[in-house]
């Protein structure tokens, strides 16, 4: 919200981007996809939080990446881009 105020106040050239969750290589092992994985192998108890209903979306790094390049490239000063891996349909 910061960064879209000076651009509509002070006329700075700005991007946003907003992401879903990310995963990929080098990621900390206490983060959901390398804890799973692991305690899947080790046939440790998978966590489950909350009550298990939400919905997560997860885009590969290197998909975001591309994204950013793309915004880069080819976006508009001051306008905000969602970046997710796919859309899902409310029920």
């Amino acid at each position: 919200m910061l960064v879209r105020a000076y651009h509509r106040t002070y006329g700075i050239p700005a991007l946003i981007t907003r992401c879903s969750n990310n995963y990929g290589p080098y990621q900390f092992p206490e983060k959901l996809i390398p804890l799973m994985i692991s305690n899947a192998i080790e046939n440790k108890e998978l966590p489950i939080y909350g009550d298990g209903m939400h919905v997560r979306d997860w885009i590969y790094v290197e998909d975001h990446c591309r994204a950013l390049d793309r915004v880069l490239h080819q976006g508009k000063e001051g306008e905000v881009y969602n970046i997710g891996a796919k859309a899902r349909s409310q029920t």
